[in-house]
């Protein structure tokens, strides 16, 4: 019971810092910021780990001034994101700007699955494609109830969005893809070695899961890139060209794919380092004989 009090406390005071003024939410996000890098622990641990391992040919002080970014963003899109769950869908349309929305568009009616990386500005880019359209997304629920509350309510609120739990797996992704209802997908986490080949990230082998490649193959979806960044004022969601997998169950073909989609993430990745959630243990699970990377 504390704890729910305390959790729904904590997210009303992010609730209505969300919609002071932007300068006392960057302020707060700076010092929240600034805490959680100098005070370190777990995920400072882990997000240097992947960078060094990223990032081989960076010096430590390079690498540490990244993490410091990251962490300074992370903060801010976590204040950030009460605007976005509960503001307006004016203020959303303003906050949110969509790019080269025709590489979706040209498949509206066919099966497309929306490729969704991990960045920070993954909600705000999810929320705002509600407005332009309705799709389902997988998600994953949290432990603790209230945040689990919120996060489903905030996330599903325009356009009535299909939600589907992880837990329930391949076939109503597929049935819906089927039907022509996009599938807003988030494939680049490590989940563990179930429905997951060793593909190369930044040169070193990471667990990646085949969904995006066997859902492309079944169905004929088209996978089409969403990639949201932030910037000064807000969020830019930009669409990328699509690309088909073809019909083959081999796992040549599947580890191809699988690559293929690591390798755009990390030309996006390359593009703005400092807004990739690597925080995530990315290489968490390890081919078979190789120890942690974390420790």
């Amino acid at each position: 019971m504390m704890l729910r009090l305390l959790t729904w406390t904590g997210l009303w005071i992010c609730r209505l810092l969300a919609f002071g003024p932007r300068w006392l939410l960057r302020a707060v996000a700076t010092v929240v910021g600034v805490l959680a890098f100098g005070l370190g622990g777990r995920r400072r641990h882990v997000t240097l780990t992947n960078l060094r391992l990223c990032f081989p040919d960076w010096d430590e002080q390079q690498r540490r001034e990244l993490a410091r970014r990251h962490v300074m963003l992370y903060a801010r899109a976590f204040f950030e994101r009460f605007e976005i769950w509960f503001g307006s869908a004016q203020r959303l349309s303003r906050r949110v700007a969509i790019v080269d929305i025709e590489h979706f568009t040209a498949h509206q009616g066919k099966p497309v699955i929306i490729l969704a990386p991990h960045f920070l500005g993954l909600d705000a880019g999810g929320v705002r494609l509600q407005l332009e359209c309705h799709f389902a997304s997988v998600f994953a629920h949290q432990s603790n109830p209230v945040l689990d509350e919120w996060t489903l309510r905030g996330r599903t609120r325009f356009n009535d969005p299909l939600i589907i739990s992880r837990q329930q797996g391949m076939t109503p992704i597929a049935r819906c893809l089927k039907r022509g209802v996009p599938i807003y997908f988030l494939p680049d986490m490590d989940l563990g070695p179930r429905d997951a080949v060793f593909a190369p990230f930044f040169g070193v082998s990471a667990a990646t899961v085949t969904s995006v490649v066997r859902l492309a193959r079944i169905t004929g979806a088209t996978v089409v890139p969403l990639v949201t960044r932030m910037t000064e004022h807000g969020y830019e969601a930009r669409f990328y060209p699509g690309w088909q997998h073809p019909d083959d169950e081999s796992v040549e073909t599947l580890l191809e794919g699988v690559t293929r989609m690591n390798r755009f993430i990390e030309q996006r990745i390359l593009e703005m380092p400092e807004q990739y959630l690597w925080t995530h243990r990315r290489f968490k699970t390890r081919p078979p004989g190789q120890p942690s990377v974390y420790g």
